[in-house]
């Protein structure tokens, strides 16, 4: 089993397990890889280096001081203020969508809908998720509705096997 550093187009990183090298290449050609954060398929591997704990070896010596990557690319996803991004806030991130997830109501394709049977009093008042087009979402935001579009990953959308 390889485990291999990755990090999508966002710059979220995040691990993923594959039987080997090809098996990684071959999900990611097809897009079947995507970012647990924000669902982006466009995924590359981190360079990692190999580690080996070998009987009376002792413990590497400390890296010297990081430089900045010549490909920027690499570089680690930092806020508007330049600080790294640190990995804390995707986990509240994720630990939010999961909430959002537990306590609405998946509506599906007919949201829009719902949202304006909500808005106008034709229904209770409650806390609804689904899927509507940008053109429905600019009509609902036109008479007055408040939508917020979140991606949330098919991770969490599906039950783990």
């Amino acid at each position: 089993m390889k485990v291999l550093n990755l990090r999508c187009a966002s710059g979220h990183g995040f691990e993923g397990w594959f039987a080997s090298e090809d098996d990684f290449l071959t999900q990611n050609g097809r897009g079947l890889i995507e970012c647990p954060v924000c669902a982006d398929r466009t995924v590359v591997r981190l360079p990692s280096a190999p580690r080996l704990n070998l009987s009376g070896a002792s413990e590497p010596p400390a890296p010297p001081a990081a430089r900045p990557p010549a490909n920027p690319a690499q570089a680690e996803p930092r806020t508007t203020e330049g600080r790294p991004l640190p990995p804390e806030m995707q986990a509240a991130w994720l630990q939010a969508v999961r909430h959002l997830m537990a306590n609405t109501e998946d509506v599906g394709e007919r949201f829009a809908e719902e949202a304006r049977r909500i808005h106008y009093g034709e229904t209770p008042q409650r806390g609804i998720r689904g899927q509507t087009t940008d053109e429905e979402r600019r009509s609902l935001s036109d008479e007055g509705i408040e939508v917020v579009s979140i991606p949330v990953p098919r991770a969490l959308k599906e039950p783990l096997q």
